[in-house]
């Protein structure tokens, strides 16, 4: 019998031609290579590191660089407009008398006009003319011209004087408008950079710091602040010694300049100095790590921890501690660096 035999170029069903089994292994050499790749980190997505606390300050003090030139600007036009102001009210004041001197005299003259255009001359004038003898009507007519002439003076006078007035009043007036617009300007720029600020403020970050002495902090805290406080809680329970700066023992301010020579920052071994050299911040916006000072004469200074606590070289006697800032009149906050 004929064996049936199969065409070259066909195959068995079910076996891989040689082509489609060099694809197959060349797809699993590619995952193979991938999975390899990414387990061994050379293709991963890439990663977005959140800007940290000192990045967003930076930020914030460029947006401020901004802003303070503005709001000096706009406290100068606004100081000046209210004097401006005061001299328009003064000015307008001085001009109500004159305008009422004005119409006085205008009606005065106006009387006398129509007086001799519908009468024609009054009596007193007709008296002169016809009993002055020849030798006094040039006397009597030199009169009437001279009281006349002094109505006309009168005018005039306060008409200059009122003019001088209105001019200046009219030169205040167009600076208060032109003030005016500057100050609205200046507002919507200082609204506009003060929300820039906001939104920066919004998004700082907050930190954990733990520490073996003091809790744990959970707030806004800067690098250099984080340093600051566990240096100073490291301190714990060292004694205070009056003019000691450490590393054994400490008095006040010499426990916050160590604290932040250790993250980088100089400050000098004096209260007055310290608040001198620190940035004002409000009570509100105090940050673990900032500065708090006591009493009027700042004769006290600890690092504030937030939640109404600070580690700080209390006195003699007592060792560097954590307590309550409540314990003695507050001076204000300062922000090193």
């Amino acid at each position: 019998m004929p064996v049936a035999t199969m065409p070259l170029h066909r195959h068995a069903p079910g076996r891989p031609t040689p082509a489609r089994g060099l694809r197959k292994v060349a797809r699993r050499l590619v995952v193979l290579v991938a999975a390899a790749a990414v387990g061994a980190g050379l293709v991963a997505a890439p990663a977005y590191a959140e800007p940290s606390v000192d990045e967003i300050e930076r930020q914030i003090d460029k947006q401020w660089q901004q802003l303070e030139p503005t709001i000096e600007q706009f406290n100068k036009v606004r100081s000046e407009l209210r004097v401006n102001r005061e001299k328009a009210e003064k000015l307008e004041k001085k001009i109500q008398p004159l305008a009422l001197e004005t119409e006085l005299a205008m009606n005065r003259v106006a009387g006398l006009a129509s007086r001799y255009y519908i009468t024609g001359p009054s009596q007193e004038l007709g008296a002169v003319l016809l009993n002055a003898k020849p030798d006094q009507l040039g006397e009597q007519m030199a009169l009437l011209d001279r009281l006349a002439w002094e109505e006309r003076r009168q005018l005039e006078g306060v008409m200059k004087i009122r003019k001088k007035y209105d001019d200046q009043k009219a030169t205040l007036d167009a600076l208060i408008v032109d003030q005016e617009a500057k100050q609205k300007q200046l507002a919507a720029k200082k609204k506009q950079i003060d929300a820039e600020i906001k939104r920066l403020e919004r998004s700082l970050p907050v930190t954990t710091v733990k520490t073996t002495n003091c809790p744990t902090i959970n707030g806004v805290v800067s690098d250099a602040a984080r340093t600051a406080i566990r240096t100073a809680c490291a301190q714990v329970g060292k004694p205070y010694v009056w003019g000691a700066t450490g590393p054994n023992s400490f008095d006040c301010s010499g426990l916050t300049q160590y604290a932040y020579r250790a993250a980088g920052i100089s400050l000098t071994h004096f209260t007055g100095a310290q608040w001198r050299e620190g940035k004002a911040i409000s009570r509100a916006d105090a940050r673990p790590g900032d500065l708090v000072f006591f009493r009027s004469d700042v004769s006290h200074v600890g690092i504030y921890l937030g939640n109404n606590t600070m580690v700080h070289a209390a006195r003699a006697g007592v060792p560097v501690n954590v307590s309550p800032i409540t314990t003695m009149p507050v001076a204000g906050f300062r922000r090193p660096g």
